[in-house]
């Protein structure tokens, strides 16, 4: 459950992205209409994906892929039209899709998405944008490549309190901004491998699931869902939540790339499993005028006690706390307030100027049809899976990361690369 790739290969293998996967890249391209629906596909039904799928259905779904024939089956008895696959692969040789949706597990969304975004298709993909950074970065290259229409599964970015948040953030009202934290209650790992490992179910085609990664037999402590708690298929909370809770900084303070980052505090790492609460301390650089920023991030229970109060916590069990030079704004998914309460009693907040959102899914898809911008897209939110996934490699290698963003290394530190890389088994590439 672990890969190794050497620098050598990983710069030769990005050098190769420019070729082909199947199919050209223009090869199932057309123009389309404003007024004309989408022909989607769906790759992953399920879950996220069954979410992802239900929100685009104002399209014409054309194609629905699942490894698990149960999913699948209830997903087409909605889309009775659609074609059906186990095999994303197969899926996009169908010639009549316009744009594909990946709501798959993390280690199969870098050979889904490149392979979409090579045969000239618009891509949504569920957060984090893959499982490894180098496949975060292969999967932005390959996007801004193409000139494909891209978005992240950051909903929570088209909702009103981020950009009500932001836009407190960017009026100066508590003056710049050098300290964030953030916080989230969400915990996966902190688990042993199993000691049994019965036959996969016959509804499940387990190889496909597998996909790119060389794993171990199948169990129920990973598919469908557990999947979050192993470093084969995952990265736990960080991965999981990072891209939702990270993304408001990143937008408020138009950070990046993170200088450094290093591990505060965390359990005991262990080979297979996620942790299950860590402390994890990035260092960004000044940006223009604005300064340095330090972002703190924690989860399992663990916040800025210095900070936030026992009873603050019990109100705030995730959030996101800008330290000013003269206030805070605390915000989480649907609230935002600026502290000290007192200091602001009289505050008026700004007239709104960023556009309140048509709706996630809803911006894609008018932007596939115009070609107009989406606020995710995988160049943004690219580097936003970078810097999340940074934190795991820190925690695993236990060493202060200085970050060297354009050679995608840590230059103190050669061990990272086996974490920061991806490795495939055969018959499997991107």
């Amino acid at each position: 459950m672990t890969h190794q790739l050497t620098r050598r290969t990983f710069i030769r293998r990005t050098a190769l992205t420019a070729g082909t996967f199947w199919i050209g890249s223009s090869a199932f391209a057309r123009k389309i209409s404003p007024n004309e629906k989408l022909n989607i596909g769906v790759i992953g039904v399920a879950g996220r994906g069954g979410e992802n799928l239900k929100e685009v259905s104002t399209q014409n779904i054309v194609a629905l892929c699942d490894i698990d024939d149960k999913n699948l089956a209830a997903a087409a008895q909605k889309h009775s039209h659609a074609k059906t696959y186990n095999d994303f692969r197969k899926l996009i040789d169908q010639k009549d899709i316009d744009a594909i949706v990946i709501g798959t597990p993390d280690h199969t969304h870098a050979v889904a998405a490149v392979a979409a975004l090579k045969s000239g298709r618009h891509v949504y993909c569920e957060k984090p944008l893959s499982r490894t950074i180098s496949e975060a970065r292969i999967i932005t290259e390959t996007a801004r490549k193409e000139k494909r229409i891209t978005q992240i599964g950051t909903q929570i970015h088209a909702g009103n309190n981020y950009r009500r948040a932001v836009e407190l953030v960017q009026s100066g009202v508590i003056g710049p901004v050098r300290e964030v934290h953030v916080w989230v209650a969400a915990t996966y790992g902190g688990k042993d491998l199993p000691k049994e490992y019965p036959p996969a179910p016959q509804h499940l085609h387990y190889d496909l699931w597998l996909g790119p990664v060389d794993g171990p037999p199948y169990s129920p402590e990973w598919v469908p869902f557990k999947w979050r708690d192993w470093w084969a298929f995952g990265g736990g909370a960080l991965a999981d939540f990072g891209c939702h809770y990270m993304d408001l900084p990143h937008w408020a303070l138009d950070l990046r790339q993170p200088l450094t980052v290093e591990v505060v505090e965390g359990p005991e790492v262990h080979p297979h499993s996620t942790p299950k609460w860590l402390i994890v301390k990035y260092e960004y650089p000044a940006r223009g005028p604005k300064p340095p920023v330090t972002l703190t991030w924690y989860h399992g229970g663990k916040y800025p006690t210095q900070l936030v109060t026992p009873e603050q916590y019990s109100k705030w069990k995730s959030g996101v706390l800008f330290v000013g030079q003269k206030g805070m704004v605390l915000a989480d998914y649907g609230r935002n307030v600026l502290l000290p309460e007192k200091d602001f009693a009289d505050f008026r907040r700004p007239v709104p100027t960023i556009p309140n959102s048509i709706g996630h899914h809803n911006e894609w898809i008018q932007a596939c049809k115009t070609g107009g911008p989406t606020t995710c897209n995988f160049d943004y939110s690219g580097a936003l899976t970078e810097a999340a996934l940074l934190g795991n490699v820190a925690y695993r290698v236990g060493k202060k990361l200085e970050w060297d963003a354009k050679k995608l290394r840590a230059v103190n530190c050669r061990e990272a690369d086996l974490y920061i890389q991806h490795e495939y088994r055969k018959g499997w590439k991107i």
